[in-house]
């Protein structure tokens, strides 16, 4: 039998695996920008605080002064490590947030696996049909085996 493109496509695209990918890379999107929120309005305010009010984009280092040409105001070649710097800061601030974030699932995931396993262990599993039908056959044969004897 065989298959259009479109219905291959299709059998590819609602697999599993690709919407959970999907979901996965909308809700990261979504926390990257909690994240960026968090680094650029309350960490990054209070770091500038306690360095001074440095702002760290402004620095910049001027390789040629600004001019004017023939009536046309040339802009300034500036090195802007000041931007470098803050872009690093975000990202190492972003990162530890993921990290922190991470560590926190990952302990909550061991507790309920714990618990999982603690309740799985207290608790002895229901014996299968099988186990239960050659119990009783073993109980009746105990049983005639008892009245044969008397």
């Amino acid at each position: 039998m065989k298959s259009s493109f479109w219905t291959d496509f299709k059998n590819f695209a609602m697999r599993g695996n690709v919407i959970d990918l999907a979901v996965g890379v909308i809700i990261g999107g979504a926390f990257g920008k909690i994240v960026s929120s968090l680094v650029a309005d309350i960490i990054m305010p209070i770091l500038g605080v306690l360095v001074g009010g440095v702002n760290f984009s402004d620095l910049k280092w001027v390789l040629k002064a600004p001019r004017e040409i023939n009536g046309v105001e040339q802009a300034a070649v500036t090195l802007n490590y000041g931007n470098f710097l803050q872009m690093t800061f975000d990202f190492l601030i972003i990162a530890f947030s993921i990290f922190l974030f991470i560590k926190l699932i990952t302990r909550l995931t061991a507790k309920r696996k714990a618990q999982a396993q603690a309740q799985a262990a207290a608790t002895p599993p229901e014996p299968s049909a099988e186990v239960k039908l050659l119990t009783e056959i073993r109980d009746l044969l105990k049983a005639q085996e008892q009245s044969g004897s008397k």
